[in-house]
Formats: structure tokens, sequence, C-alpha cells
């Protein structure tokens, strides 16, 4: 794609405003989705009253199912939850797999955690489960795998459903625990060699794990992915098949419906055509929020952050691809004061997006007003500024020409992540659960938020870093650390990837019970971590948007789930 300085059109809207300057030019292809989504404005939400109620017959099996494995059998409990699980269906039972898991925690793990019985399979299945669940079960626990050479067994390379099932529980090591370390690499190498010799399903599986672990992975992406994996296993649970293919299915009507409705908001704003150098990805940014929460409980959280991503996008751009230095202080003091009279002292396309920043935070406003709960705007508000601050920070950086160093560096690109104010505003529509303490505390960046923006930055500039510099953009993470440490664009690659895995460790590591604030919010930030992973692997799916992302929009917001036996579906394929 051709990228480089020179004067874009004007849009009508700045015309005779400002006299005609020489602005940089990303080129960025426009949305591939168009008004597509406008179409599920009326029959997204027409519902069968029968599927409903069959939704909730099988509900009721499933939970019966879930309640009758017997505890003295735990393998077959953890391989139903875990089915449910992947299948996207725990929200529905979450108070029986709290108390499965914390009995299985107590039983089995709490006092002699190098005791653990069972293969390899069942101990590391049982280690990533009761883990994920915040219980510090310890990594001892696959000691009794190695040999007295301190070197995996033999025999563990011929289980290749063992290895994958401790590959997945590698993924949710913390600092420190060597044996974790050592079982990624011994899995990775050895599962890599096997599926040579592997037939499907169990070799698409392993393909699909190698390249996407089920910790870094997007529920929603997932699941279809999974459903289809678990038809193929002869000894699945069919009522539990249908059931996760009806909700499946039901649940992508309701997001099908929010997102035509988030439309409607968006095109009346007609950026698209009155600010054409910005990027223009609602579909995306619906799809990365349906990653932070795709629950239905949480519709009035997806319809706030997905409003305040897509605008901070915009406001990203025009920092980042289009604004002039002078004409962005005036939008950074505009923030600041963040009132309806800062509108005069802006160029007219800027008033564009701070008259739509305005009006979001007081539909928030209005909002929190009903539930009592206005301090919440507060949070966000304060947030939004200190990402706008660390905007204009670096744009003086670009045409100062300057390029810090890394610690200076990080000190403000880990704002302008994003992850700081999308974690603070991912609590404002989450309802009693997030308390004032709860925004004290994520507004104080505590350690996993620090890691999560870490995982953030370090990510999209390791793919992003050269599309942006051919388009005129401040140093990345990468350009000041070659300067500094005279590496090669290589060995930063190197170095970043081990400092991404060490904020996963410091992730994993603050999902440990006790916990600083409830379950639900630091699953977020987890969630807002796992979607870097998702829209940044190998390439800035965000910003271009056209292959990987849209084929997991198309899996998850366009395409259901067949409902009827079809050896022919694949969660990949059209």
């Amino acid at each position: 794609m051709e990228s480089c300085i020179h004067a874009l059109p004007i849009p009508d809207s700045i015309k005779n405003i400002v006299p005609e300057v020489t602005r940089r030019s990303a080129n960025f292809h426009p949305s591939i989705w168009g008004d597509d989504f406008l179409a599920y404005a009326s029959h997204a939400v027409e519902v069968d009253v029968n599927m409903e109620q069959q939704l909730q017959q099988l509900k009721e099996e499933v939970r019966k199912m879930l309640l009758a494995a017997v505890d003295d059998q735990p393998s077959q409990k953890l391989n139903f939850i875990d089915a449910i699980q992947r299948l996207g269906v725990s929200y529905h039972f979450e108070t029986e797999i709290e108390a499965a898991l914390q009995h299985i925690y107590e039983t089995y793990y709490d006092h002699h955690d190098d005791k653990a019985n069972g293969d390899l399979y069942t101990v590391a299945l049982s280690f990533r489960l009761v883990r994920q669940q915040g219980h510090p079960v310890s990594c001892n626990v696959f000691n009794k795998f190695k040999d007295n050479n301190g070197k995996f067994h033999e025999y563990v390379i011929g289980d290749v459903q063992g290895m994958l099932s401790l590959y997945e529980a590698t993924h949710l090591r913390m600092r420190g625990e060597e044996i974790l370390d050592e079982a990624l690499v011994f899995t990775t190498t050895h599962l890599k060699c096997a599926i040579l010799n592997l037939s499907n399903p169990l070799k698409e599986q392993v393909i699909h794990a190698l390249n996407q672990p089920i910790h870094y992975g997007c529920t929603r992406i997932e699941s279809s992915h999974y459903i289809f994996f678990y038809e193929q296993d002869d000894s699945h649970n069919e009522v539990l098949l249908n059931f996760a293919k009806l909700d499946f299915n039901l649940l992508q009507k309701t997001h099908q419906w929010e997102l035509s409705e988030i439309t409607r908001w968006w095109k009346d704003l007609d950026f698209a055509k009155k600010l054409p150098f910005a990027r223009d990805r609602l579909v995306e940014c619906y799809f990365w929020i349906l990653g932070v929460y795709f629950e239905p409980q949480y519709f009035l959280a997806r319809r706030i952050l997905t409003k305040v991503i897509a605008l901070t996008s915009i406001i990203d751009d025009i920092y980042d691809a289009y604004g002039t230095l002078e004409e962005l202080e005036l939008f950074t003091d505009a923030v600041e004061r963040w009132e309806s009279s800062a509108l005069d002292q802006l160029p007219e396309y800027m008033k564009l997006c701070y008259q739509a920043l305005l009006d979001v935070y007081n539909m928030i406003d209005e909002e929190m007003s009903k539930q009592e709960r206005s301090y919440r705007v507060h949070y966000a508000k304060s947030t939004m500024k200190i990402l706008v601050r660390a905007y204009f920070e670096e744009a003086k950086w670009f045409h100062q020409g300057y390029v810090p160093s890394m610690e200076e560096y990080m000190s403000v690109a880990l704002v302008t992540s994003g992850h700081p104010m999308l974690a603070t505003t991912s609590f404002v529509g989450m309802g009693e659960v997030a308390s004032e303490e709860a925004f004290d505390w994520v507004s104080n960046n505590p350690l996993i938020a620090q890691a999560s923006s870490a995982v953030g930055r370090l990510m999209n500039d390791m793919v992003g870093h050269k599309f942006e510099q051919k388009r005129g953009h401040a140093a990345s993470a990468v350009e000041c650390y070659m300067k500094q440490h005279g590496a090669t664009e290589e060995e930063v690659l190197v170095e970043f990837r081990k400092l991404v895995t060490n904020a996963w460790k410091d992730i994993n590591a603050a999902y440990l019970r006790p916990t600083a604030v409830p379950m639900p919010l630091l699953l977020r930030i987890v969630n807002l971590t796992r979607m870097t992973h998702v829209i940044y692997k190998d390439e800035d799916g965000y910003t271009h948007s056209g292959t990987r992302v849209k084929a997991f929009v198309t899996s998850v917001l366009v395409n259901p789930v067949p409902t009827s036996t079809s050896k022919s579906f694949h969660p990949s394929r059209k």
C-alpha cells in the first residue's frame, strides 16, 4: 500500500476554514462492511419463541448433567466443564462451575499440591481449569512426569492428548515456574513433530492449538471452532452440543441487532465522508469489544465501550495521520476543558469529532444517572483526557523528529496503547459489580493493567511499525529499542516476545485469589489482552482488516452455526 506525505484532498467540512496545508496520508482502506449490518435492525430481533423454549429446556438438561457428575470421578466432571467452557456456554452455569472447581481444588490440591493423581491429560486439564478459576494450584503437580535427570519422561512424547493438555496448561504460568517454561518448549516441539502422523480431528485440533492457545483466544471465535471439533468427537454429549449451537445462534442474533443500532449512530455521524483520512472501522470496534464481553447482560457496557473505542480510533488518526501540531494543541486543550464552548477554538473537522465525543459521554452520564452511579463518568472522562495528552506527546515527538529512549517511550506509549482507558471504561456499564473502590483501583494502574498495556503496545508495534514509519509516524518501540541498544530488528522482536510472555505471566499471577477486585472486573482486562493477540497476531488486523479479522467477524457476526449435522462445516470456511 502506498503511503507518503502529501497534500490530501480537503473535506468540505474544512474548506474555506483553514488554508490548505501539507498533511500526512495513511491511505487507509475504507470499511469492508459498509452498511451491511443495518439490515439486521429488524429481523435480528425476530427470535422464534420455540427456539427460546428449546434453549431453556436444553439448558436445564445440561445443568442436571453437570450437577450429576460424580465427585469420585473428577476426570468426568472436568471434561464436562471443559466442554461447556470451550463451547462458549459457561456463562449459563457460573455458580455450578465455581462450586465444582472449588470442591476439586479443596479435595485434590489444597495443602498437597504435588500429589495430584491421574494421567498427564487429566492432571494438566485439572491444573488449567482450576487455576483459570483463580485457585493457586502449584506447578509441582507436573514433577511426576519428569525423570531423575529433570527431563520429561519419554513416554509423554507418545501421549499426544496429554501433551496437548499440558501445552494448553502452560499458558497460565507465572514468573519463576520453570517447569512450565520447559513444558511449553517440550510440548510445542513434539506436537509439531506429531502432526505428520496424526489424523483428523485430532490433527486439526493440534494445528489450531499451536496457532491459537485457549488462554489467549476470544471466546466467541474459539467456541465456533470448538463446536466443529466437539461434533467430530465420537464421545460428545449430544444435548450439550445442541445447546451450544442454539445458544451461539440466538446470541449472534442479539449481537447483530446491537451492531445494527450502533451502525445507525455511526452512519448518522458520517465520518467516512467528512473525515476520510481516518480509519472507518466500526464493525471491527464492535468485534473487539465483543471479545471483552459477549454475555447478554453486558449489552449496555458493549454499547458504551464500542462507541468510545470507535471515537478513540478517529482521535488517534487525527493525531497520527492528519492534524497539524497547532491544531492538535487546540484539540488537546479542548478535551482538557471538556465543555461545548471549546468547540469555537477548533477547526471544522475537529469540531465534528469533539462534538461526538461530548455527546457519547453525555449519553453515558444519562445512563449512569438512571442507576445513581454518575461518579463513574468522572473516571471515564479522566482516563480519556490522559490518553489524549499522551497522543499529543507522541505527536510532538514526530514533529520534532525525536526518538526517545525505550523507557521514555514506554512511559507514554503504554497510555497510547489505549488499554488503561479501555480498562477503566469497560467497568462503567457493568452494573453493581464495579464499585467506586474498583474504579480507584483501576485508575491507579495496577500491575495487571500495566501488563495488559505492555502486551497491547508491544504487539501493535511489532506488526505495525514498518507501515507506520513509511507513512510518517512517531518512532515505535522497535525504532526506540534499535537506536538505544544498537540492535537489529530481529533481535528487537525476539526481546519483545520475551517481554510479552513476562507480561502475560504477571497477568496470570494477578488473576489468582485473593484478588484486589471481583473476578468479573479482572476478566475484562484479561479479555482486552486476549483481543490484542487476536487482532495483532502476525499483522495489524485492525488497520488492515480485510483478511484475518474479516474472517473472524464473519464467523462470529455473520455466519450462524449449522444446527443439523454437517460434516462439511468448518468455522474458517464460508
